[in-house]
């Protein structure tokens, strides 16, 4: 403990145990399989809404997203614009099909309306990036532990998935909604506070920083350059990331699993538009971070940018700001990790084993085997985390990166369910299949950035499926009444409103918040040009 004394140390021991306290005490509530997986759906809508925003907004945010502005600047915004646009599609049009149809895993809406290959594919997709994308996050965390302590980022890999692991298997999907809560706030104070101690620091005017960082290409969020080569052009940002961040959201069984055990679809929604609200002040709270950070540094390499709110906490260590950070990267970590699992153990234990292995078992039986899944995962991420942790780049870009590759393939089998007739689940195969080739050759061909990954395979995805859909099964003469045209028939068949609470529960209608969150992402893009041109 002398490496950052005893009053971090008590720090962060009292936040872990604060979290072990939380799953102890809601795994009472915790019966069967479903409790573990959606909860009772008791929980306030603003406690999903913050879990959402807490799992999507992880320790990549945390160290990825100043190590990446300290090299691209306040560009790196242009990433995150698309938020309000993102949740208005995932509210529309994936919400209503999963709340209606009661479903506990995202990707039964897949079996429904192509078949039990399509479930079986979207789901190992699902359990493959969001490993990788975990072991990305588990390292992230560990990168902190070994920072200020004399553990290795091997062992603190180990120490951090046990610590998750444990109150994710005692308190399920409830105690992951409440843990977030938690987390959230120790996030966000341990941000604002690095923010407020980086401006402190710095001794000249903030409008004298602004131009020097403004000279050196720094303060740059809309660059409208029309360079498929660059990251984070406004392009980018507003058309590929939506592309993208809609799969993340919609077509994403952690991050939808929780909007599942919401009281009713006004709730469901409601917590979704927090998020759509929330996510592009809180990056821009780091992004700006990252930028300050050149500014401080005068621009010197890093060997790992990673360690560059590591390294400033460690320079202005006033009592007790080493563990707050520490405690605010396992917070933002340990949120989105849990989340993980839950899905996970979801997924293999309702999607696989009771689907297809064992179908007519006790719900104490499915609630044993829900917990060793999740035990058999935790396991699991910690053989990618050791492969990423030697890895020196921005650990938000890494993230991001991996998940672009499977992109085209989600959104073709969720968006051609939604909106084609004659798809067929033999079409949809083939075009995921020639999808991934088209992306390998890209990928390995050109310079053509990653980004631009999701709008090249979904639009391979989604052409392919068709044509292959025509040739090998022909049209179709009736819109499935998992389309939405097809629920839009069905509703009106049956005289069912289509409105409960003031809310759409049919999809393909948008509801009030929609327009709400149309307007705050102009004012964001308003924002963005006043301080390209003003600053």
């Amino acid at each position: 403990m002398d490496k950052i004394g005893i009053f971090n140390w008590s720090i962060i021991i009292i936040y872990l145990l604060a979290n072990l306290l939380l799953g102890f005490v809601l795994s009472k509530k915790v019966r069967t399989a479903k409790d573990f997986y959606i909860g009772q759906k008791t929980t306030p809508w603003w406690a999903i809404g913050i879990s959402v925003l807490a799992t999507y907004v992880s320790a990549m945010t945390f160290l990825g997203a100043p190590a990446w502005s300290y090299g691209s600047g306040l560009s790196v915004i242009a990433i995150h614009l698309n938020y309000p646009l993102v949740i208005i599609l995932v509210m529309t049009l994936f919400l209503p099909f999963f709340i209606e149809t009661g479903v506990v895993s995202i990707y039964e809406y897949q079996e429904k309306r192509f078949g039990k290959t399509s479930r079986i594919t979207i789901s190992i997709i699902f359990l493959v990036t969001q490993l990788l994308s975990s072991a990305a996050i588990l390292v992230a965390s560990s990168f902190v532990i070994a920072y200020i302590t004399s553990v290795s980022v091997l062992s603190s890999i180990i120490i951090v998935s046990f610590i998750t692991l444990i109150y994710t298997l005692l308190g399920g999907i409830t105690a992951v909604i409440w843990t977030d809560v938690l987390q959230s706030g120790v996030f966000l104070i341990g941000g604002v506070i690095v923010l407020v101690a980086l401006i402190l620091e710095i001794p000249e005017p903030m409008n004298e920083v602004f131009t020097l960082l403004k000279d050196k290409g720094k303060i740059n969020p809309i660059d409208t350059s029309f360079d498929f080569t660059k990251d984070t052009t406004v392009w980018a940002g507003v058309f590929a990331m939506t592309i993208y961040h809609v799969t993340v959201y919609g077509a994403n069984q952690m991050m939808m699993q929780r909007t599942l055990g919401a009281k009713n679809m006004g709730d469901a929604k409601k917590s979704l538009a927090l998020m759509g609200f929330g996510a592009f002040f809180i990056y821009f709270i780091f992004i700006v971070i990252g930028v300050l950070f050149y500014y401080y540094y005068d621009g010197r390499s890093f060997e790992n940018n990673n360690y560059i709110m590591l390294e400033f906490a460690k320079e202005n260590a006033f009592p007790g700001f080493i563990g707050l950070i520490a405690a605010a990267v396992l917070a933002a970590s340990m949120s989105s990790l849990s989340s993980a699992l839950n899905s996970f153990s979801t997924i293999s234990t309702e999607g696989f084993y009771q689907k297809y292995y064992r179908p007519n078992e006790t719900p104490e039986h499915y609630l044993k085997v829900a917990r060793l899944s999740t035990i058999f995962w935790a396991m699991l991420i910690i053989i990618p985390a050791f492969i990423f942790a030697g890895d020196t780049e921005s650990v938000l870009k890494l993230l991001t990166k991996i998940g672009s590759y499977f992109v085209g393939a989600k959104l073709a089998m969720f968006g051609l369910g939604f909106y084609s007739k004659h798809t067929s689940e033999r079409g949809l195969l083939v075009g995921v299949i020639i999808g991934f080739i088209v992306l390998g050759l890209v990928s390995q061909l050109t310079d053509i950035s990653w980004p631009w990954y999701a709008v090249i395979g979904s639009g391979v995805n989604i052409m392919a499926s068709i044509i292959a859909s025509l040739l090998l099964d022909g049209k179709k003469k009736e819109w499935s009444q998992y389309s939405i045209p097809g629920q839009k028939a069905k509703f009106k068949l049956e005289g069912k409103k289509e409105k409960e609470n003031g809310w759409y529960i049919i999809p393909g209608k948008l509801d009030n918040v929609s327009y709400y969150l149309l307007i705050f992402f102009v004012i964001s893009i308003v924002l963005l040009v006043l301080i390209q041109n003003y600053i």
